[in-house]
C-alpha cells in the first residue's frame, strides 16, 4: 500500500506500483509518496503525521484493504 501526497489531498491506495512514473500517471499534481507500507506501518504512519483523523488511521487503511475501490482520500489538504 502507498501513501500519496498531491498539493490537494492525502490518499491510500492498494495499487501495486512498480514505479515513480507509474504513481505519477495516477497523480498529476503529486507532491511527494511513501511505500509500499505495510497495513501495520501505514497505520503508524497516519497516526503520527494526522492523528486526528475520523475515521481513524486503522479503519481508513482496514476499509481500505476489504473494499473494491483502488484509493480513498485520507485527508483535503488547504
Amino acid at each position: 500500500m502507498f501513501i500519496v501526497i498531491t498539493e490537494k489531498e492525502v490518499v491510500l491506495s492498494k495499487r501495486d506500483y512498480q514505479s515513480f512514473a507509474e504513481i505519477r500517471n495516477d497523480f498529476y499534481n503529486l507532491v511527494s509518496w511513501q511505500g509500499p507500507l505495510s497495513a501495520e506501518d501505514l497505520i503508524t504512519f497516519l497516526e503520527t503525521e494526522y492523528g486526528d483523523l475520523a475515521p481513524s488511521g486503522t479503519e481508513l487503511v482496514e476499509g481500505l484493504i476489504h473494499s473494491e475501490h483502488f484509493e480513498i482520500v485520507v485527508k483535503t489538504l488547504n
